[in-house]
């Protein structure tokens, strides 16, 4: 039978073992997440006209593009998800400019044409330097501007509505934070894109958009952004919705709704 120092002991051993595993995962973690985060596409665009060339304080190059339309009320400032580049959105953006918005939208660091590598800060930076090209370059005032962040780009939307003004903000498919995407609760230490917990700092309108079959971002995330919202909001929670061609799927609603609420601002 074993005696209470030999069980202690053995109980020791199992929480230092446990520490260990615990440590090495989160050790991991944080250097897994920028390529987990930031899966990059191939390229799908060639340099044209069409493109604008933004430069970072430190040199860096990035590559823009704007949709312009005359008879938009609002211009949909695009943050793009994780496996995505100017190439792939031109397939798709023009959609919203049919519907009748304008839309300015950037590549991060690494994606398509601009330099660099991508991370939490610097895809933020990167927003804002954005934001303030189509202010003060394009014309475009701040009370015209949507921030409209796709999945990983509801992180930089979150974070340039904190420091931008604008008229409104819509996340579509985004999460509570980077990391409990795949743990759900808090787990490990400095997590990535922390959406709710600055969520609650904007003032701005606020739209959730969310499918309830995402098997990417599951509909709790979107659920909890919501709850969270201080500011006036809306959300369009898409019964069987998938993660991508979320608007394909749900139809005329999808503008419908999301008209609704860019007339509101």
């Amino acid at each position: 039978m074993l005696k209470m120092p030999d069980i202690l002991l053995s109980l020791g051993r199992i929480l230092i073992l446990l520490a260990g595993v615990y440590v090495i995962c989160a050790v991991g973690a944080h250097f897994l997440a920028r390529s987990m985060l930031f899966p990059r596409p191939p390229l799908k665009y060639s340099p044209g006209p069409e493109y604008i060339t933004l430069t970072a304080p430190d040199g860096v190059k990035i590559m823009a593009r704007h949709w312009p339309n005359s008879t938009a009320k609002h211009t949909l400032f695009y943050l793009h998800g994780n496996y995505e580049d100017l190439g792939s959105l031109g397939e798709y953006l023009p959609e919203f400019v049919k519907a009748g918005y304008a839309v300015f939208a950037f590549d991060y660091r690494g994606y398509g044409l601009s330099g660099g590598t991508p991370d939490e800060l610097n895809v933020s930076a990167d927003s804002r330097l954005a934001y303030d090209h189509l202010r003060t370059k394009l014309g475009v005032p701040a009370e015209q501007i949507v921030i409209f962040g796709y999945s990983l780009g509801g992180g930089p939307a979150v974070d340039l509505a904190r420091n931008r003004p604008v008229a409104g903000v819509v996340l579509q498919g985004a999460f509570v934070s980077a990391y409990r995407v795949m743990t759900r609760i808090p787990v490990f230490p400095a997590d990535k894109f922390e959406n709710l917990e600055k969520i609650p700092e904007l003032r701005s309108p606020i739209m959730i958009i969310h499918g309830t079959a995402d098997d990417t971002v599951p509909s709790w995330h979107g659920e909890r952004l919501y709850d969270a919202i201080t500011a006036r909001k809306a959300k369009l929670m898409v019964e069987g919705g998938p993660h991508s061609g979320l608007a394909d799927f749900t139809g005329p609603r999808y503008w419908e709704e999301l008209r609704k609420f860019t007339d509101s601002l």
